[in-house]
């Protein structure tokens, strides 16, 4: 019987067109008893071809296509140099079959792979067939028409040069028939080097797709890998659909005349029985004291962690701690622990924030390490939906980091302690040469736009029409069953019967889901004992100093591979960097250093904050969906914002818990029970379960389930359901709640409530430790705002909100803000000595940061002599004229009385106010000026004069022009389009462009002939050249005319009465069409006074789907609707606003 020993999936990157499963599935139904997966250049797809053969009674044999490069034109070979990223017209590659016949095998195939990559750049890598000498133990090679090449590879040619490297018995001559021309001459050739050498020949079909209607993808796949189009990739494409997994009896019959070579393939299967089942991994021994073990050290610090934590150290945390234990020691996991715990000291002793979440939170162990801030016995929290004897697998302890700097440092840590010698025990040698340590990929795979940008290329359509395509192909707005491709492709404007139309949205849909290229996972770190390039290939990650395992983190998680989820977080970042501010302030810190642990609980303007849903920039509830549920919820102590953080998730909202919740806490419901016996439980949540420990626990009570049969219910319900697994479990569950003597109504309660809720359900300890982060930063907003904010404009992009909804929200909050300014602004925002905000160089777009950071530590010039006459003489005006500025003396507007330097724009003696529009003359005298440069607090200027900026700087010209339209050179005495004017001057030799040789230097004031920027241009050049404005908001400017129109401020509506028909107008800042609101849309508008909530029903989504996608500002008319402190609009007619204005970034979440 025929068996396929040579197929590739999508895995080998855009030489595949099936996945794994695909190819396994269709294997199955041909009735193979096994199949081989030979991607190119690594396992990528193994494990999953492992497993998918597994469930459908296959054997999986594993293997891989090597790349090998040699020199043309003759048999000798040359080591790689992996710096040319370029093809060598000297040198030739070609592709080795070679397949996994033993452990040894497959250790081998690791390292060998590894070594190609790291020696190259990302997704690259080749060998020198000389390398594999000595290392082909347990390996089977397929040599094919790569033989015939006989000038390439030198006397005796590459058949003799394998049979050399792989010893006889374990290679063979690769036959494939694609029925194209020239083919039965080389496989005729090939039958003789096999006979002359000796050597076996073996059928296969060289497969690359699993279905014959796979092949039109296949061949997009291959234009995009050769970057070219259908009409333009010629002979690069596949003649015919012959690269299919066939059936056993149809290849029977393409080599009827070689029996022999359908034969071999039964014969070498046979032979090729390794497996996956154990790559042998084993997790790092931790390197304990001289005469401790693992065991008892993790005893030892657990209890001087718990008399630390626990205080008094009572009955109950003892009890747990020594449960916990002894579980741990049973299950040989100390060495975890240690190592979890090894790196949080490190965080600890280097001043980086650290906490973790998820289920470990649910351990008093983790609580004592200091590895967790959430006492799981004070709230009693479920264990074993952490760890348990049953679950058969490792616990999962994921570690909190702020993003950035300080994550990258505690992850080069990780890899330094433990990737470089395996963290071997004390006493013995380290581990041997080779990487121990590595991230956990991430599978990049086709989805909308990136799908239709590729597809739309390959196809040759117009750049246009890509463009509009990829926009269509938005997931924000695939959700509801109507979203059709046909109707997608007639709103962008395009015809759906055009045959190209036709084909690309078939293939849009085909290539959906297939590996476009391998990333990293945001903190996935695997580390092993001994080499991990024996367990699974490594290769470089595109980011400098890191090494990427070729799996992702439920790959390894499926072939038993430990992850330490290292993952940074924004808000750890903004925690960090707020209470590095607030503690170094010269004025107005605490008495005591202010940290995480010890912030003042209970505070109430926390809890009014909350409870007003003023929570914009707050970690976890700033949504819509929150904020439209904490004036319901009224939070007054630290177990509701718990609830808060998980009541808004699809396991609530679609299991219907969240108005039974409210309404109970309200009063207006009853608190009822499934089952009397379930109170204790549900207790705390009003008798609506809302915790997958509580329906754990549930489980346990009501149907006597252990922990760990508790655990394995949830997990058989979860995302990797398997149906016969699920009915398995729930008949286990009637029967155990039928022997508790629970009635058939309670039961099916029961039943329904912990089965459809088991999959989305929110794990208590997981929110428990979210609700810390939530009290945290609303803490700091409350109290610390300016240190907040910065930190947040520090740490974008992240949350909910962009920077320009940040900075206007703290600006209604009171917080005072400064323009960037290249004198003094750094590359981060900052506070300056009267509190102001100071905004960073880094919101300068089009500024390179080593730009940015070259400005930020400029000092003022060591010898300003050395200028040339023009250059001094320029100096002397600019100097002048900064004397005037703003900077130095304070000035007040006499029209509205701002005295706001953000607000108010000063060059020589004119000033200009941002708020009411106002210009006005002032005099300073120069003594007065003078007297108030020696007194001012505002640091030395970093540069002298324009010039001397654009000398030592080394901006580029366009850099400069950015920061001229922004007002960043207004120190220099030029207002914006006049610093536009002299950058041009600056930028020129002397003498040329603007003036004679022998002209003087124009005054400042007369120095451009262009008209000043209007308020509004200034404005649209903010949000042009920053994202964000401390101007007056774009909405402020068009107030008159909208009120003339009926239209609302968004600060009026909570005034409004239920049920009015209003007008209410604002910038599109987020647009939300969530899969569980059935078809709803909801929008947020901003203006200058706030925000205003929209809810658009399907219907009027599906007519107006243009104006809710496309416009930056509208304008809504609907019916007011104020519910218990939530106020938003039920739109009926939405328009585009029209009359242009700044481009305001929305963002769009489904």
């Amino acid at each position: 019987m025929y068996i396929e020993l040579h197929s590739a999936s999508a895995f080998s990157f855009l030489d595949g067109a099936s996945l794994p499963e695909a190819l396994v599935d269709r294997a199955a139904a041909l009735g193979y008893p096994a199949l081989a997966l030979v991607d190119r250049d690594g396992f990528y797809g193994a494990p999953r071809f492992h497993l998918a053969a597994k469930k459908a009674g296959l054997r999986a044999i594993v293997g891989a296509e090597i790349t090998i490069r040699e020199k043309k034109g003759s048999g000798a070979f040359f080591a790689v140099d992996a710096s040319k990223k370029a093809p060598d017209p000297f040198f030739s590659l070609w592709r080795l079959p070679v397949l996994v016949e033993s452990a040894i095998g497959y250790k081998n195939l690791c390292r060998l792979i590894t070594q190609m990559k790291l020696r190259a750049p990302k997704g690259e890598g080749s060998l020198d067939l000389e390398e594999l000498d000595g290392r082909t133990a347990g390996l089977v090679a397929l040599i094919g028409r790569e033989a015939l090449q006989g000038p390439r590879h030198g006397v005796g040619g590459l058949v003799d040069r394998a049979v050399g490297m792989f010893g006889r018995g374990s290679v063979y001559v690769e036959l494939q028939r694609h029925l194209r021309r020239d083919e039965e001459s080389d496989n005729h050739a090939l039958l003789s080097l096999a006979s002359a050498f000796h050597v076996p020949v073996i059928a296969t079909n060289g497969v690359r797709f699993a279905e014959p209607a796979d092949r039109p993808l296949y061949d997009v796949l291959t234009c995009l890998r050769h970057k070219t189009t259908i009409a333009r990739a010629g002979r690069r494409l596949s003649v015919n659909a012959e690269r299919y997994l066939k059936s056993p009896e149809q290849m029977a019959v393409l080599f009827h005349d070689l029996p022999h070579a359908v034969a071999a393939t039964r014969d070498l299967a046979d032979r090729l029985q390794y497996t996956m089942a154990d790559l042998g991994y084993r997790f790092p021994e931790y390197p304990v004291p001289a005469g401790e073990t693992m065991g008892s050290f993790l005893r030892k610090i657990t209890d001087a962690g718990a008399r630390e934590r626990y205080r008094p150290y009572h009955a109950r945390a003892r009890a747990q701690i020594e449960r916990e234990l002894s579980l741990v020691e049973k299950l040989d996991l100390a060495g975890y622990f240690l190592i979890v715990w090894d790196i949080v000291n490190y965080c600890r002793q280097h001043g980086i924030l650290v906490q973790g979440r998820g289920s470990a939170a649910n351990s008093a162990v983790c609580y004592s390490l200091g590895i967790t801030a959430v006492d799981p016995v004070g709230m009693d929290l479920l264990f074993e939906r952490f760890l348990s004897e049953e679950r058969g697998e490792w616990p999962d302890i994921d570690l909190d980091l702020p993003s950035g700097d300080r994550r990258e440092q505690v992850i080069q840590y990780v890899y330094e302690r433990y990737g470089k010698r395996g963290a071997p025990p004390e006493g013995q040698s380290a581990a041997p040469e080779g990487q121990s340590a590595a991230m956990t990929a991430n599978v990049i795979t086709y989805r909308g736009r990136s799908a239709a940008r590729d597809i739309g290329k390959v196809l040759g359509l117009e750049p246009g029409e890509v463009d509009r395509l990829a926009k269509v192909m938005n997931p924000f707005e695939w959700i509801d069953p109507k979203d059709t491709l046909e109707r997608h492709l007639r709103d962008a404007g395009l015809d759906p019967a055009n045959a190209a139309l036709r084909t690309f949205g078939h293939l849009w849909e085909r290539i959906h889901d297939l590996p476009r290229h391998l990333g990293q996972h945001s903190g996935g770190m695997i580390v092993c004992q001994g080499r991990l390039d024996e367990v699974v290939p490594l290769e470089n990650a595109s980011m400098p100093g890191r090494v990427v395992a070729q799996w992702d983190k439920d790959d390894c998680a499926d072939m038993g591979i430990v992850k330490v989820d290292l993952l940074g977080l924004g808000m750890m970042a903004v925690l960090q960097d707020a209470l590095t501010i607030v503690n170094s302030e010269a004025r107005g810190a605490p008495a005591a250093p202010l940290d995480l642990v010890h912030l003042p609980p209970d505070d109430p303007a926390v809890y009014r904050m909350l409870q007003e849903a003023d929570t914009i920039g707050i970690f976890q509830v700033e949504s819509r969906a929150q904020m439209a549920t904490l004036p319901r919820m009224k939070p007054e102590r630290f177990y509701d914002i718990v609830v808060e953080v998980a009541i808004i998730r699809p396991g609530p909202i679609v299991g219907q818990m969240v108005h039974p919740y409210l309404k109970r806490r309200r009063g207006v419901e009853p608190v009822v029970y499934p089952h009397p016996s379930l109170a204790p439980i549900l207790e705390r949540t009003l008798g609506v379960p809302l915790f997958q420990e509580q329906l754990l626990r549930m489980a346990m009570v009501a149907a006597g389930f252990t922990g760990g049969e508790a655990e394995e219910l949830r997990r058989a319900f979860g995302f990797k359901r398997s149906e016969k697994r699920m009915r398995v479990i729930e008949q286990k569950l009637r029967d155990g709640i039928a022997k508790q003597g629970i009635g058939d109504d309670a039961a099916e309660e029961i039943i329904r409530a912990i089965t459809s809720f088991a999959l989305y359900g929110f794990p208590e300890s997981h929110a428990a430790s979210f609700a810390l982060l939530v009290y945290a930063s609303a803490y700091l907003k409350a109290h610390y705002p300016a240190a907040f904010y910065t930190a947040m404009l520090n740490n974008q992009p992240m949350g909910f909100y962009s920077p320009a909804t940040l900075v206007k929200d703290a600006q209604r909050r009171g917080v005072r803000f400064a323009p960037i300014d290249v004198q003094v602004s750094g590359w981060g925002c900052s506070i300056e000595e009267d509190g102001r905000v100071r905004l960073g160089l880094r919101y300068v777009n089009g500024l390179r940061a080593e730009a940015g950071k070259a400005i930020e530590q400029a000092g003022p010039p060591h010898d300003r002599t050395s200028h040339d006459r023009t250059s001094h003489d320029r100096t002397s005006h600019d100097r002048t004229s900064h004397r005037g500025t703003s900077h130095v003396a304070r000035d007040i507007c006499p029209k509205c009385g701002s005295d706001d330097e953000a607000m108010i724009e000063r060059v020589g003696t004119t000033c200009f106010c941002s708020v009411c529009a106002h210009e006005w003359a002032v005099h300073v005298p120069r003594a007065t000026c003078d007297v108030r440069r020696a007194t001012c607090s505002r640091p030395p200027s970093r540069f002298t004069s324009l010039d001397d900026f654009v000398a030592r700087s080394g901006v580029h010209r366009d850099e400069l022009r950015a920061l001229a339209d922004i007002g960043a050179l207004n120190a220099f005495g030029y207002e914006r389009r006049a610093a536009m004017w002299q950058i041009e001057r600056a930028m020129r030799p002397a003498g040329e462009l603007f003036s004679d040789p022998g002209s003087q230097v124009p005054d400042p004031a007369d120095a451009s002939p262009l008209a000043r920027m209007t308020l509004a241009e200034r404005i649209e050049a903010d949000y042009a050249g920053t994202g964000l404005t401390i101007g007056p908001h774009p909405m402020s400017l068009r107030r008159q005319e909208l009120a003339l129109r009926g239209v609302l401020r968004a600060c009026d509506l909570p005034q409004g009465r239920h049920g009015r028909r209003v007008r209410v107008a604002g910038a599109v800042i987020a647009r939300q069409r969530p899969g569980t609101a059935k078809g709803f849309v909801f929008l947020t508008l901003e203006d200058e006074t706030g925000i205003a909530n929209i809810i658009v029903r399907p219907d009027l989504f599906a007519k107006q789907r243009r104006s809710v996608v496309g416009e930056a500002y509208l304008l809504v008319e609907g019916t007011l609707q104020i519910q218990e402190g939530v106020t938003s609009i039920k739109a009926e007619r939405l328009y585009g606003l029209g009359g242009g204005g700044p481009d305001v970034e929305a963002r769009d979440f489904h």
